[in-house]
């Protein structure tokens, strides 16, 4: 698979605590140069990297994707609802959510399908991902969550935050294929440092790749 068509599929991300809007803007051009789908970034830089795209005054600009209840999920539904409706009105196209990984481990099914159709019919015909942090989980777990995605009808399932344990495996990208719905995508993220990996992730069903490495490495080739 060409470099190209792999950049084509990638969340360029930068989440981390110390990220700076230098660094952002950095991640924005970046994903401008090498048509990126998105840029990944953390809410409160949303409407800079809008502002910052609109600017640009042109038709290829990647979306803007940010995070809510991140990296824990934890957070009450309406805090996340509220996250994510601030995200929107800042200017993001895109969501990805983490559930709530106690409630999974409580088997409180029924609230986490409330969460994410809340978030979805938030998010109305914006993007919905959702991260269940599969490094956290059972198999039989993973299935019903994918279940779970599939009824709520989410736009994706999302393998990993890249902050716990554990990232995308091709393992777990497999499984999601089999067993989530027709609409449901799928985002791997979390470890995707090589372009074997990444095609491979693409290969195996995944629409999108969680990653700031994918990038850099189009940058050596230069």
């Amino acid at each position: 698979m060409e470099l190209k068509e792999i950049l084509r599929h990638v969340d360029h991300t930068l989440l981390s605590q110390s990220a700076t809007w230098e660094q952002i803007r950095q991640i924005c051009d970046d994903a401008v140069k090498y048509e990126t789908a998105s840029v990944c970034i953390p809410p409160s830089y949303v409407k800079q990297a809008r502002d910052y795209f609109d600017r640009l005054a042109s038709a290829d600009t990647p979306a803007v994707c940010t995070v809510i209840g991140f990296p824990n999920g934890y957070q009450t539904t309406a805090v996340k609802e509220f996250e994510t409706k601030d995200a929107l009105a800042n200017g993001a196209d895109e969501i990805d959510m983490v559930i709530n990984i106690g409630w999974v481990k409580d088997q409180k099914y029924d609230c986490l399908l409330n969460e994410i159709r809340t978030l979805k019919a938030a998010c109305g015909s914006k993007i919905l991902k959702v991260i269940i942090e599969t490094c956290l989980l059972t198999e039989e777990e993973k299935i019903r969550l994918c279940e779970i995605v599939t009824e709520a009808g989410v736009d994706f399932i999302k393998t990993s935050t890249g902050f716990s344990t554990g990232g995308a495996t091709f393992e777990d990208v497999a499984l999601f294929a089999k067993h989530v719905g027709s609409d449901v995508k799928i985002k791997a993220a979390g470890g995707i440092s090589s372009l074997d990996d990444a095609a491979h992730f693409l290969e195996l069903g995944a629409s999108r790749l969680g990653t700031s490495r994918i990038v850099k490495i189009a940058k050596a080739q230069q």
